[in-house]
This record gives structure tokens, C-alpha cells and sequence, in this order.
């Protein structure tokens, strides 16, 4: 029975300057770096070994996450979703966690939020408006998107609080599955953070 329930594949999309350098990087749109190129390539190699059909492959508007597709393979297929964007960290943008904790030293992301952002609550929404389209679309779907809106899908995938993704990490160009233990009523999370494919 387990073998025939849908499943949604989550690709972070691959390196970017700014994913190397620990910068919060939510809606400046830019690029991959040539390794991220590759690991998106690898990413792909990866994806094609997938013996069952996808029935929606849906992309994150930013060039990372297309770009990601378009290498993986599935760049003809990605419809564009709004929903996928990264967060959007407002003031953060562009920063790094310890430049943040100097000015507050306990600061956490899923905890505190951002200044002139988005709040968990909104990342939170648009990661169960994507869930009901997918749980929709008949089949099995593939997102390509960024790491902690992923990270927050994954949780709410699992009828979790929102702020549970704090504990879900995403490597970039990784490859995690979210399915079905028994039935239709049972999310789990069936793979996490998989970096294999590219060699680490």
C-alpha cells in the first residue's frame, strides 16, 4: 500500500555566494555559483533515477531556484509559485546570524522573526497554501525552492508547529521526500537533507 501513496520532493536550490557566506538571503535574486551549477546538475542525476512520474513540479520565482530546475532537468516543467519565495527577512536581508547576534545574542530566527519582514505565521501559511495544492494534484510533485521555507513546509507537512523547522536542516542542492507512513492521515518525513549525489 505505502509504495503507491503520493510523495513531495523538496530540492534546495544550489550554492550561492551568498548560501557560502552565511548571508540571509531571501528576495535579492542572485545567482548560482559555478559549484552550485554543478551540484544542480548533480541534483538532477539524481532526480532522473526517480522511476515514478511527477504530477506537478512547481519553482520558487527567484533565479536560484530556476535556475536549479532548469539544470535538474525540469526547467520546461516548473510552474512558477509565488508561495515558494524564500522568507522574506526584511532589515536581516543580507546579513549573517553572528553580525544579528551582536546587536541581540539570543536572537533566533523561527523564535523572533524579523524586523520589517515576514513573521513565521505569513512563511507559515504560504507553506500550507503550497502542501493543499500538492496534496491536490494527484500524483507525486517536486518543489525547488530555498532553505527555511522548505524547512517550514517540512514541518507543517508533519501537522507540526511552524517553528519545528528550526530543527530541520537543508544543505544546499540537497534532496529531502515527504510522504505517507500507512494511509492519507499519516505524513512523515521519509528523507531529510540528502546530499549524497554529490559526493560529500
Amino acid at each position: 500500500m505505502a509504495e503507491t501513496l503520493p510523495k513531495v520532493y523538496l530540492a534546495r536550490h544550489g550554492q550561492t555566494a551568498w548560501s557560502l557566506s552565511g548571508q540571509h538571503t531571501g528576495r535579492t535574486d542572485i545567482p548560482l555559483t559555478p559549484e552550485g551549477e554543478q551540484n544542480a546538475k548533480r541534483l538532477g542525476e539524481r532526480l532522473a533515477k526517480i522511476k515514478e512520474p511527477f504530477a506537478l513540479v512547481l519553482v520558487s520565482p527567484v533565479q536560484r531556484a530556476r535556475r536549479t530546475a532548469e539544470l535538474s532537468g525540469f526547467g520546461g516543467r516548473a510552474v512558477i509559485e509565488p508561495d515558494l519565495y524564500e522568507w522574506d527577512y526584511g532589515q536581516y536581508e543580507g546579513r549573517k546570524t553572528a553580525e544579528i547576534r551582536r546587536e541581540r545574542p539570543d536572537w533566533q530566527l523561527f523564535r523572533d522573526g524579523v524586523p520589517g519582514g515576514e513573521t513565521l505565521e505569513q512563511v507559515a501559511a504560504r507553506a500550507d497554501r503550497v502542501i493543499t495544492r500538492v496534496r491536490t494534484s494527484g500524483g507525486n510533485a517536486l518543489l525547488f525552492s530555498s532553505g527555511h521555507i522548505l524547512r517550514v513546509l517540512g514541518a507543517r507537512w508533519c501537522e507540526c508547529d511552524a517553528s519545528a523547522g528550526q530543527h530541520l536542516n537543508l544543505g544546499t542542492a540537497s534532496l529531502s521526500v515527504l510522504g505517507y507512513e500507512h494511509n492519507l492521515h499519516e505524513p512523515v518525513l521519509q528523507l531529510w537533507n540528502d546530499q549524497s549525489h554529490l559526493g560529500h
